[in-house]
């Protein structure tokens, strides 16, 4: 089967084939007869897999890391442990600032509600400038952090 075959089986575009044909991870046969790449079971196969790492989080370099293991005769599954071991606790500290801004956004919501629009003429934007950010303390001088 030709990219757009391929593509449109699975469920991806044909630039997202001829990327991972470009970077190896796909390695189709030249056709004798036109000269096209031609896709195999294998190749369906092997983009299968590059999909369901991709959803679980993987990079395109964690899946040819692990493609590599498996090419040599090593069982990549302990490196896929690690792998996804490293990328949950990434995406964990992610979460983990995403819920500190989404904290600040609603403080900053509220506290502009009452807010008059306008700027004096040394300010940009009132709204953000004198906003208090209610994950950073007070220091003991009364300033803040």
């Amino acid at each position: 089967m030709y990219v757009k075959q391929l593509a449109e089986l699975m469920g991806v575009t044909p630039d997202t084939v001829r990327h991972y044909t470009r970077i190896g991870l796909l390695t189709p046969i030249r056709s004798q007869s036109n000269g096209y790449q031609e896709y195999t079971k294998a190749d369906r196969q092997r983009l299968q897999f590059i999909i369901s790492a991709r959803k679980l989080g993987f990079s395109l370099k964690d899946i040819q890391h692990i493609i590599g293991e498996s090419e040599q005769g090593h069982c990549p599954c302990p490196l896929t442990r690690q792998i996804i071991a490293k990328r949950l606790e990434e995406t964990e500290a992610l979460f983990q600032e995403t819920l500190k801004l989404r904290v600040r956004m609603q403080a900053a919501l509220k506290q502009w509600e009452t807010s008059a629009d306008g700027a004096v003429a040394s300010d940009v934007c009132s709204l953000i400038e004198t906003f208090v950010d209610p994950l950073v303390e007070p220091n003991k001088s009364g300033g803040m952090q």
